[in-house]
This record gives C-alpha cells, sequence and structure tokens, in this order.
C-alpha cells in the first residue's frame, strides 16, 4: 500500500494512470497525451508496475500497458474504511469537528468582558453504586486523577483539597504525551467552597490564558443522591468573569467535562463494588 500511495503522488503518474484507465495504450502514446518525454514515461511506468497498479507485456512490435482496476479498488477500500473510522460517531474526529462548529460560534460570541457571564451547563450521571463510594472518586486525588479529564488530556499534576478554603490546581498534557516531552496544554486553579460528606461538594475554578491570567471562574457544583441503581451524580456549572479570551475554554466545557463523567460512569460499571486501587499514578498527582 505504501508503494502505491507513493507512486500514485506524482502529478505525472498519476496522469498515466487516468489514461490507462480509459484504455490500455503504449508507452510513445502515453508519453505524448501526458506532455513528457519518452524516457521519462517508462521510467514512470516502471515505478507504477512495481507498485502493482500497472502491468505491461509485448504484442506484436509494440509494449502495451494496462492499469490493474484490484489495486486501485484495494486502495480505495482502504481511504473508505480510513474516512469510515473518523466519520463515525463519538470518534475523535468528529467530536474534533464538532468543537470546532461550537467553538466558532464561540468566538464570534465573545466581543467584551463579560460574554459568557450566567452561562450554565448541566451534567447527569447514574452511577453503579453508593453515594460513599461516589464521594471517594470525588474528592480524593488519586481517584480524581483517573478521570477528571478529557478524553485527548491526561492530569500531569493534580491538587484537589476536598474542605472549604481547600487549593484546586489542574495541569494537563496530551494524552499520548506519556513521556511529558510535549508542551503542557492547559492549568487551571481553584478554591473549594463547600463540603458536605457524602452528599454535595463546590468549588470554584478558573482555566488560565497562556498569559497566566483567569480566562473566566466556573462555579461548579457536584451532589449525590442515592438512587435504587447507586448514586445519581448532579453536576450544574456557571460562569461569571468571563474575558473575550475565553472563548475557546467556553467552548469545550460540554464535550471536555461530559467525557470526563463518562469516564467516572465507565469505572463503576466496570467495578460495581467501587473495590479501585487508590494508588496514585506515577507522577499524575501532587
Amino acid at each position: 500500500m505504501n508503494a502505491l500511495l507513493t507512486a500514485l503522488a506524482d502529478p505525472v503518474r498519476w496522469r498515466l494512470v487516468e489514461l490507462l484507465a480509459e484504455k490500455p495504450r503504449p508507452v510513445g502514446i502515453l508519453a505524448q497525451l501526458a506532455g513528457a518525454r519518452q524516457p521519462q514515461t517508462t521510467k514512470h511506468l516502471q515505478t507504477l508496475e512495481r507498485a502493482g497498479v500497472v502491468v505491461s507485456e509485448r504484442i506484436g512490435q509494440r509494449r502495451i500497458n494496462t492499469v490493474r482496476p484490484a489495486a486501485l479498488r484495494e486502495l480505495a477500500a482502504e481511504l473508505s474504511r480510513i474516512a469510515e473510522t473518523a466519520e463515525q460517531a463519538g470518534a475523535p474526529s468528529a467530536i474534533h469537528q464538532l468543537y470546532g462548529a461550537t467553538l466558532r460560534t464561540e468566538r464570534h460570541a465573545a466581543t467584551e468582558a463579560g460574554w459568557a457571564d450566567g452561562r450554565s451547563f448541566r451534567f447527569h450521571r447514574r452511577l453503579a453504586d453508593r453515594p460513599e463510594a461516589v464521594w471517594r472518586h470525588l474528592t480524593e486525588p488519586a481517584l480524581l486523577a483517573r478521570w477528571w479529564s478529557p478524553d485527548d488530556l491526561h492530569l500531569c499534576e493534580l491538587v484537589f483539597e476536598a474542605r472549604p478554603g481547600g487549593r484546586i490546581v489542574q495541569t494537563y498534557r496530551d494524552a499520548e504525551d506519556t513521556d511529558g516531552r510535549d508542551v503542557i496544554v492547559g492549568r487551571a486553579e481553584g478554591t473549594v467552597d463547600e463540603v458536605h460528606p457524602h452528599e454535595r461538594i463546590a468549588y470554584r475554578i478558573s482555566p488560565l490564558l497562556p498569559d497566566g491570567t483567569p480566562a473566566f471562574t466556573a462555579h461548579v457544583s457536584l451532589t449525590c443522591r442515592p438512587s435504587r441503581a447507586g448514586t445519581d451524580l448532579d453536576v450544574h456549572w456557571r460562569i461569571t468573569e468571563s474575558t473575550v479570551g475565553s472563548a475557546d475554554f467556553v467552548a469545550g466545557i460540554e464535550t471536555g467535562f461530559g467525557q470526563s463523567l463518562d469516564k467516572l460512569a465507565a469505572a463503576f460499571t466496570a467495578d460495581p463494588h467501587g473495590n479501585v486501587n487508590t494508588a496514585p499514578t506515577t507522577g499524575s498527582t501532587k
């Protein structure tokens, strides 16, 4: 496949394949139709033959070149498979395209300070464990670090002091940056406001702009209610102090935090009894 892609990447060779798709032709005619010299055309045909997309055979005094449709169909099928993967609902590429559309809308709206003040986002998840187990995942850094990030990022630093006035620090890297060589892609700082064990926790958190100033302040509350299935978790975000530069962050709240909560829900689905190893991942928390 790589040899075929390399062969077809050249515009002259691509033109030769188009001409041969119409009908088999000798090298001299191909050179004329492609506007190329015959020696170069011969070399191009040899490259295409090695790639498996063209075959040639001597018929009388001429060597006739023919395209192999099967090779092109194999390439088309592979490209179609890649496109379908990218278009699947919930696939990273599809989610990124959705984020891009939201981002353009938010950037258009962010014309002055306070543009997003009062905006709110609500989330609900039904978790398959008791409120006491869910509470641990909402307040213990080692467990928070397992789910408190969107799919394309991971926490490389986390401070979460689950008491009124406690500090919150989040530092993010790309999810595939396993050795920490790429740039830090995000940082947020905040303060815990309220703590009602096993019931409700509320905090303020601000993602930071590149110059270190807050993009906005998010007032976030998470409320646990016992249910027949385990625990109903309700989350409310409210935006204040939004800056013009906050559009990129606001655009990602619904998708990003929704993905985080999906990971939290999946953790309880995988282990409905909450038997989770609480040892922190090396270097992931502080």
